[in-house]
């Protein structure tokens, strides 16, 4: 009998910073790419299953129809972990508050690349939430990631020879990688930050084994549709 495959997704481009929950006209774009990726494949998902947040629902919807709702694949939340933890690193570091401010202000106009990319202020705050240096009133990292990996039970009531497709964020992607592979976390957020908008990572589900066959392939995106923000 056939093992199952299940193609693991990223989301696909998300908004601006001030509304990030939601797709661009490049992530829907990508979205409509998947669709004609599963089509010309021949692959017809039996099944659909997404994260609960605006961008990956609007992903699934797109690339293959309604999916069924899994809240344990959501994305950590990147706002809720800088307004509990930015005013504390603004008040104990100078120069990231000088940054912090300098970042509020450029993001303000919707043109600004900074909407598009990972700066090192978003690094500061993500990193003083995985160490745990701040109270927080907030999802902690340890939860994050214990509630990313228990999302991993979907598989068991995966059917053989069944394709189904999952729509997530690149932090669980990470997550998941990481722990089939067997290393530990710093390697998932470097699998999490190379993961493309829209990307497709394929695994191999038998009951014996869950085998990676394909990683982060953009193959049915044009160079001008490859994006990482």
């Amino acid at each position: 009998m056939r093992a199952a495959r299940v193609y693991l997704i990223r989301h696909g481009q998300a908004g601006l910073r001030a509304r990030y929950d939601t797709l661009s006209d490049v992530g829907r774009e990508q979205a409509a790419k998947l669709r004609a990726w599963f089509a010309n494949e021949g692959i017809a998902p039996d099944r659909a299953i997404s994260g609960p947040l605006d961008r990956q629902m609007e992903t699934a919807r797109g690339a293959v129809g309604d999916p069924e709702v899994e809240p344990r694949l959501a994305e950590f939340d990147l706002d809720a972990v800088y307004r509990g933890i930015a005013p504390s690193l603004a008040r104990d570091d100078a120069g990231f508050a000088q940054g912090y401010e300098a970042l509020q202000a450029a993001v303000a106009s919707p043109d600004a690349i900074e909407h598009r990319r990972w700066t090192s202020i978003d690094v500061a705050v993500f990193r003083a939430w995985y160490d745990g240096r701040y109270e927080f009133d907030g999802e902690s990292w340890a939860d994050f990631k214990a509630r990313a990996l228990a999302a991993r039970d979907v598989l068991a009531g995966i059917s053989a020879g069944s394709n189904v497709a999952i729509f997530t964020s690149a932090t669980p992607i990470g997550l998941w990688l990481a722990a089939l592979l067997g290393v530990d976390d710093e390697r998932a957020m470097k699998l999490a930050g190379s993961c493309y908008n829209a990307s497709v990572t394929t695994l191999r589900v038998d009951p014996a084994e869950l085998r990676l066959l394909g990683y982060n392939s953009v193959g049915h995106l044009e160079p001008g549709l490859r994006t990482f923000r």
